[in-house]
């Protein structure tokens, strides 16, 4: 799959994280796991964007994030686990619909004409 450009990914990008964490909790390693799987390599993520809107859906009230409990079997730091809030459910779904107008709007633009 072609790499897409860092240009389009601006705006979706919280969107997509409220997606990831659709499926479930997970700290901003997982996140990340998930997008590259997601994004089948089209889409590449960085640790320096992706904090920073964590940071900014945390502040929002769309996403919670706990530190993780100290694990006898895990070593390392702490991690911060992010979870979809019903707040952050409401975002998504509002995300989506903007994101499927938007889809078809470029689409039809984009579309050729004979």
């Amino acid at each position: 799959m072609e790499n897409i450009e860092r240009d389009l990914l601006r705006g979706h990008l919280e969107g997509m994280v409220l997606s990831l964490l659709e499926t479930g909790e997970a700290h901003g390693y997982e996140i990340l796991k998930r997008f590259q799987s997601r994004g089948a390599g089209a889409l590449t993520l960085k640790e320096g964007s992706l904090y920073p809107a964590l940071y900014r859906l945390e502040q929002d009230g769309f996403i919670r994030g706990k530190w993780e409990t100290a694990s006898e079997k895990r070593r390392g730091p702490r991690r911060r686990i992010y979870s979809l809030t019903d707040k952050g459910r409401k975002e998504l779904a509002r995300k989506r619909n903007t994101w499927q107008t938007f889809a078809e709007v470029v689409g039809n633009i984009m579309e050729a004409t004979t």
